[in-house]
């Protein structure tokens, strides 16, 4: 069924109406589930690039443990540590959606105004955090390698070129919480 864009303007014309009863009256229409999306895809996305991260980082240590078990090594706890630090950016996306659904709740009036912005800050989050925390589990599994390779060192050096990419996750965060209205 091909949808027909005539079809799609008493739905556009109901979501255009005001709240009914005051400021905290849930506005009817499309733009409660717009503001609600862009908070659930600030976490989804960011949740898949946390995801990928860890698993190229994962794979990067479980090889370099194979090769250290071979060798008689004890096998390196850094590479957990390595491996794991991904995850932050699921956080941050998170901190952005609770920020979100708190101005959705408090404020359904300005969310309903909002929706749009509420949309494109939850996307940017979500699409921020997915390449820091993909870009971050690269560094790591290359970084696991190296010190796998190395006999341990130059641990704290990837442990800064990952912090450097952590500081766009959380700079993006910072910003784009910047850009969502006050609920108060």
């Amino acid at each position: 069924m091909i949808l027909d864009v005539f079809s799609v303007i008493p739905i556009l014309a109901q979501a255009t109406q005001p709240a009914t009863s005051g400021p905290t009256a849930i506005p009817p229409g499309i733009w409660p589930f717009v503001a609600q999306l862009g908070a659930a895809l600030a976490l989804g996305i960011a949740a898949i690039g946390s995801a990928l991260g860890i698993g190229v980082a994962g794979k990067a240590a479980a090889g370099a443990w194979l090769k250290e078990g071979k060798a008689g090594q004890t096998l390196r706890f850094t590479h957990i540590i390595l491996l794991g630090l991904p995850i932050s950016q699921t956080l941050y996306a998170m901190i952005v959606m609770n920020e979100i659904g708190d101005l959705i709740v408090k404020r359904p009036d300005i969310a309903m105004q909002s929706a749009g912005l509420l949309l494109m800050v939850g996307l940017a989050t979500g699409i921020a955090e997915m390449f820091s925390a993909w870009m971050q589990g690269h560094i790591g599994a290359a970084g696991i390698r190296s010190v796998s390779d190395s006999d341990g060192k130059g641990f704290a050096f990837v442990l800064i070129a990952m912090g450097i990419v952590e500081t766009v996750g959380i700079f993006a965060m910072v910003f784009l919480l910047s850009l969502i209205p006050s609920a108060s």
